[in-house]
């Protein structure tokens, strides 16, 4: 399949929480804010960063030789099996992938589990199901190792019928304002296609481990004064039966997880 053009990207400002928690924006050069944010470009990369890219994998047996296929060359794909019982995790590594098992149930458990046991200098994150092209992700890395953003977000676009529920596309809406209203960020999707740098991504200190995971990460990158990029990314349907959003049950239980998220004040660490 081949690749989308990607448009509609661009920088989203961040304005902060409250007046007392508003990141400067001039940040590590501001010359009268003694506090100011450090800037993420303070995290030194090399002129060709390695990028590793992080799959949390959960019965993913179909999909997997088709996403793997799809990682860009020279990038290392690592597959966190999260308790699969359909052989993923034996067929992730006879494809050439690092399989990191994470027996603590948790879409977080599984992503953080892939982030700990990173080395490269840029971190991706992608769904395993075959719904999102991982090759995709060239242009997150690129833009990140420039410079040019510190987190970028995949702003999904359905492709046919039914790859995206009508019931979990209304709460990602939802959820996407009340972000908007916590941080000032005009977001269109919480989707998990990104990429960041791993130094940066480590010192935000995530700890929610369920479906929490993805909107804390853009929370505390927003509260840290981050540049947050969005990128159109073409969303297909899934390989096998979603295990969230394919039900009313579970999503529901994604946006409890997500709201608790947004219930910390300050997200105060």
């Amino acid at each position: 399949m081949g690749q989308a053009s990607h448009h509609g990207g661009g920088d989203v400002p961040a304005r902060g929480g409250t007046p007392r928690r508003r990141p400067c924006f001039v940040r590590s050069r501001c010359p009268i804010c003694p506090r100011a944010v450090p800037t993420v470009k303070s995290v030194n990369l090399k002129a060709n960063p390695t990028v590793d890219v992080v799959l949390p994998c959960l019965d993913e047996a179909q999909a997997l030789p088709w996403v793997l296929a799809r990682i860009p060359a020279g990038w290392r794909a690592i597959v966190v099996d999260n308790g699969s019982t359909d052989g993923s995790g034996g067929i992730a590594r006879d494809l050439g992938a690092v399989v990191v098992d994470e027996p603590r149930k948790g879409f977080g458990a599984a992503c953080h589990a892939g982030l700990t046991a990173a080395t490269a200098d840029v971190v991706c994150f992608c769904d395993c199901d075959a719904s999102l092209d991982p090759g995709l992700l060239a242009p997150f890395a690129a833009a990140v190792a420039a410079g040019d953003a510190d987190l970028v977000l995949g702003r999904r676009r359905p492709q046919a019928p039914g790859a995206w529920p009508p019931h979990a596309r209304l709460a990602n809406l939802a959820l996407a304002r009340m972000v908007r209203r916590r941080t000032g960020l005009r977001l269109g999707d919480l989707g998990p296609m990104r990429a960041a740098s791993r130094h940066a991504l480590l010192a935000l200190n995530l700890t929610d481990r369920r479906s929490g995971y993805p909107l804390q990460m853009v929370v505390r990158a927003a509260d840290a004064g981050w540049r947050v990029r969005e990128v159109d990314v073409p969303y297909l349907p899934r390989t096998g039966r979603s295990k969230v959003t394919g039900t009313w049950r579970g999503t529901w239980q994604a946006v409890r997880d997500m709201s608790r998220v947004l219930a910390v004040p300050g997200e105060a660490r």
